[in-house]
């Protein structure tokens, strides 16, 4: 009874199954009793779970007596069984009991191991178990140990969360005994054991205190739609109402700010900006970068690129110190947000409605008066005049049939020239189909490029990000853009050697089934020649 009271204790106190205790005894005893009476025996032991008896026993195969005897000790031919046991049959196995074992202190150290290795493992999968579903959820725990800034929490006495450092709020002292809130993040299954990854700087961490603090969170009714942080500065949160009789901002908020403040004192005094979210993009954008007064939103779907303009004296503001208040926006849109001033936009405008009239005039072979009308409609380039149906250009004032038409067939010459031009240079300069076809790049600054020694796709594949920007030239491309060109290039190279990890498994699986089939008719030839 002493066992069962010992294997009750342990799974009690390690959270596991009693069974999984005991089979570790089991596999402890069967460990000493081979190492007493020999490793290539078939020793097993099991303990009664009702008395806590000790039965030790030794399990000997009955094989046919044609067949090959691989371990002497644990296996037997049937006519040797028979000697023993007369009605043994084939595929039984012959059992003798054995003496108790007296374990010494080397044999007790061993069973001692395997219980605690078994138990540690059981242990594990149990926490894996446990956590692996609670991905998202905050936490309650106790510092345990801090090493170089990297805590170890004791999450309730069941399992122990790693929370790193570059996942705390900056500048937050972390000692032994704190007690700390975290979210998990991450759940592992590692050699080691489960791993338990803690976060307290993660956005999600934030949205689930609102939905702690703030009941209509919980319940659904209000919604967190987006959330981004700077750490222990300052946050963005943007929520909805399902019921247009709450105001979220002010749910939110609490009376008098005790709900947001005290989300605010968990995160050690980060500065919480509450923006009202709506589908309508310029005016979401128009909140999330309060509280700058914003004067314009131009959007470019295209490159998922915003330009906010703003009066002068608000440009700091919308800015933010170190650029924080407009990364945060960004963060919360999902866009790339430029903000620049009035004049600013005023330039800028000037500056592309003279570089489009410029195109228009020379395209066209038309006066400023008709370029200027094209560019006033939005028409950037050349392409869209020839794609766009007459019918549509009629409608432009002072627009008739025959000058669409007109505008249309230069369009079309000039584009067919302007094609002809770029087969040539391509070919002076050697450039290859695949770099012409490259994504992300125009067909002038492919031509760039070729002029500068860069004449295939691997070629561009070669340069860094701030090397192509410097190749077509300082304002043409950012580096962000150009990151994603050369990313795309190098699409082949991954795919290449893809295919040839798979031709190389397919040479070593056919390397393999010869083998084995030559081993084969090896084995057989070698059985004739026996007989």
């Amino acid at each position: 009874m002493e066992l069962l009271q010992v294997a009750d204790t342990v799974a009690r106190e390690k959270n596991i199954d009693r069974e999984i205790v005991i089979e570790a005894m089991e596999e402890a005893i069967q460990k000493a009793g081979r190492s007493k009476y020999g490793y290539e025996q078939d020793i097993r032991a099991e303990i009664d779970r009702k008395n806590g008896q000790i039965e030790l026993k030794r399990y000997r195969e009955v094989i046919a007596n044609d067949d090959e005897v691989e371990n002497e000790v644990a296996q037997l031919t049937l006519d040797q069984a028979k000697r023993i046991k007369p009605d043994v049959e084939l595929g039984e196995f012959l059992i003798d009991d054995l003496p108790p074992l007296d374990f010494g202190r080397i044999a007790a150290q061993t069973a001692k191991q395997v219980i605690m290795q078994k138990v540690r493992e059981a242990e594990r999968a149990r926490q894996y178990e446990d956590f692996k579903d609670r991905v998202g959820e905050v936490i309650n725990g106790i510092v345990k140990r801090v090493e170089y800034g990297n805590a170890t929490i004791d999450i309730q006495g069941r399992a122990e969360g790693l929370l790193r450092r570059d996942e705390t709020i900056p500048r937050e002292p972390l000692n032994v005994n704190d007690r700390v809130r975290a979210i998990i993040y991450e759940v592992r299954e590692e050699a080691r054991g489960p791993q338990i990854f803690l976060s307290r700087s993660h956005p999600e961490f934030m949205a689930k205190l609102f939905t702690q603090e703030v009941p209509e969170i919980y319940d659904g009714i209000i919604e967190i739609k987006a959330v981004a942080r700077d750490p222990g500065s300052r946050a963005k949160i943007a929520v909805l109402s399902n019921d247009s009789s709450i105001d979220p901002v002010g749910a939110c908020v609490g009376m008098r700010g005790s709900r947001v403040q005290a989300v605010v004192n968990e995160l050690g005094g980060e500065k919480i900006d509450i923006i009202p979210w709506t589908e309508d993009l310029g005016s979401f954008v128009v909140s999330a970068l309060q509280p700058a007064a914003v004067a314009k939103v131009v959007l470019d779907e295209e490159k998922n690129r915003m330009d906010v303009v703003v009066p002068e004296e608000h440009l700091s503001l919308a800015i933010g110190r170190r650029g924080q208040n407009v990364r945060l926006a960004s963060m919360l849109t999902g866009w790339d947000i430029d903000v620049i001033t009035e004049d600013q936009e005023s330039e800028r405008r000037a500056e592309e409605f003279k570089t489009r009239s410029a195109l228009f005039i020379e395209a066209l072979d038309v006066d400023d008066v008709l370029a200027h009308l094209l560019v006033a409609e939005g028409f950037t380039d050349v392409e869209e005049i020839v794609e766009t149906p007459v019918d549509e250009l009629n409608q432009i004032e002072g627009f008739e049939e025959e000058i669409s038409i007109e505008l249309q067939n230069r369009a079309a010459n000039w584009l067919e020239q302007k094609q002809n031009e770029l087969n040539e240079k391509q070919e002076e300069f050697g450039i290859s189909d695949e770099l012409m076809n490259a994504e992300g790049l125009r067909p002038n600054q492919i031509l760039i490029l070729g002029e500068k020694g860069i004449k295939t796709l691997d070629d561009l594949a070669d340069l860094a990000g701030d090397e192509l920007v410097e190749l077509l030239g300082v304002g043409k491309m950012t580096i962000k853009d150009a990151n994603a060109v050369i990313l795309k290039a190098r699409e082949h190279w991954f795919a290449e050697e893809d295919a040839a990890a798979e031709e190389a498994v397919a040479k070593a699986e056919a390397a393999a089934a010869a083998e084995a089939e030559e081993n084969k008719d090896n084995e057989a030839e070698s059985a004739s020649e026996d007989a």
